[in-house]
């Protein structure tokens, strides 16, 4: 899937390993930058939903423009199961539009153009695009469709404002990685469940060298270090980010907490160290990766790592489980975070019933939902899939299922501001982690203040 749900989110990944699976984000931008390139979809595509044929042609045809923001290896999975479509539905024939990042996207569907069918990120733009996308429930329900048919929180997240703009397609989900041979030499035979014993334990496995500078790293505290943002940290203390229509970083106790555990930890290791280290790390989607190469003893990442072990670390002795949570917090133990793509119908299509018809083969059809999560090496949503015998599931995988369709998963609400949302916490955090830890409570006030700001721009257009 596309970046956040890689993650985190939803920022343009790089090129991956030709064998591996695939990375989620790339690089990070301003939460100013995020809402400049919002507001660039405003100006949105008029049309109607419906009205919807009473009865499905037994026969569907027509021809289907898709676009979507796969490339290389990821955008032949997506045509081998547009190929599987067609063989179904020989009256349909479909044009795949791939490597088109999601600004793009919807600006071709705001100006008009020939765009019938889309995929693209949850977190990042449904809530922009969501008035130009045809509301799938009337379709849904003519033809048998379910939001029961998916797991978990990803029926919900491909919502929005009433409307059901899309439907869910792969996942990727968060969780904790961490290096077997490294716990054992520290006595540890078990991951941590919560963040304090997280702490206590990368402490221990954190080794130095005779200058003092750090040799191998427990975990990785840094906001900013791979995946570790505002929306995959966040979920692990169950924050909130909305209340009302307004944001409510600052009045969430929870937010304040985690934020102080983070930076005290940061604090004992010592910012300058942490920098340092991390500056003479390998590429996260590279070989060279500090938690393959044994440079960093557990780490925060999705599901599509086992991937990259199997392919550049296969002698690396490994497990995953949850993402631990912050005692206290009351989030429960065993979800994770999750970031989704998503497919839907562009309200301006003149082929619809088409449109439809390839929507609903990729999201509901067990096959191709588990061509989709095998080639992806993503999570499928659909229940049929994730319980299929024809995925590819091992172990390590297999916990990021299991996670993806606990209770506990969540996600970033989708906003009119897309990652704006959570690039305005980012921003923040990445700054206050280097200081002495004073001035939470009004540095947090402030990100509301200047979500809220963003969010009302954004809805007087």
């Amino acid at each position: 899937m596309h970046p956040a749900f890689r993650h985190p989110l939803s920022r343009p990944r790089p090129a991956r390993p030709p064998a591996a699976a695939g990375p989620r984000p790339g690089r990070r931008r301003t939460g100013a930058a995020l809402l400049a390139a919002a507001l660039l979809l405003t100006g949105c595509a008029a049309g109607t939903d419906g009205p919807v044929p009473a009865r499905a042609p037994a026969h569907p045809s027509g021809s289907v423009q898709l676009w979507h923001h796969y490339t290389g290896r990821e955008a032949a999975v997506v045509q081998s199961a547009v190929d599987d479509f067609e063989k179904k539905y020989p009256d349909v024939r479909v044009t795949v539009h791939s490597g088109q990042q999601d600004t793009k996207i919807t600006q071709v569907v705001s100006s008009g153009g020939d765009v019938d069918a889309m995929i693209t990120n949850v977190n990042t733009t449904l809530g922009t695009a969501c008035k130009t996308m045809e509301d799938l429930a009337p379709w849904m329900r003519r033809d048998g469709v379910s939001a029961h048919d998916f797991q978990g929180i990803f029926a919900e997240a491909t919502a929005f404002d009433g409307r059901r703009c899309s439907l869910p397609t792969t996942s990727d989900v968060y969780g904790l990685y961490f290096n077997k041979d490294l716990l054992a030499r520290a006595g540890y035979t078990t991951p941590p469940r919560t963040l304090q014993e997280l702490e206590r334990m990368a402490l221990k496995l954190t080794t130095y060298k005779a200058d003092g500078s750090i040799r191998t790293l427990g975990f990785n505290p840094l906001v900013g270090f791979q995946q570790n943002t505002a929306a995959t940290l966040g979920h692990a203390a169950g924050v909130r980010w909305m209340k009302d229509g307004d944001a409510s970083v600052g009045s969430t106790p929870e937010w304040r907490q985690l934020i102080a555990w983070q930076q005290k930890f940061v604090r004992k290791i010592g910012y300058n160290k942490l920098k340092t280290f991390t500056a003479g790390l390998g590429d996260e989607w590279s070989a060279d990766n500090a938690f393959q190469t044994g440079r960093i003893a557990m780490t925060l990442d999705g599901e599509w790592r086992v991937a990259f072990i199997a392919e550049q670390a296969k002698k690396l002795r490994y497990g995953t489980a949850p993402f631990p949570v912050l005692a206290g917090s009351g989030q429960h133990y065993g979800g994770g975070f999750v970031s989704a793509a998503d497919i839907g119908v562009n309200k301006r299509s003149p082929r619809k019933e088409a449109a439809w018809t390839l929507v609903k083969y990729l999201t509901t059809d067990t096959a191709a939902a588990v061509k989709l999560a095998n080639g992806i090496k993503n999570i499928p949503t659909l229940k049929s899939a994730a319980a299929s015998p024809g995925l590819d599931a091992p172990a390590p995988y297999r916990t990021f299922i299991d996670a993806s369709a606990d209770p506990a998963s969540d996600t970033s609400p989708v906003t009119e501001i897309g990652s704006t949302l959570t690039a305005t916490v980012d921003d923040f955090w990445t700054g206050y982690q280097q200081g002495p830890g004073t001035g939470l409570a009004p540095g947090l006030r402030k990100v509301d203040k200047d979500i809220d700001n963003a969010l009302g721009l954004r809805r007087a257009k």
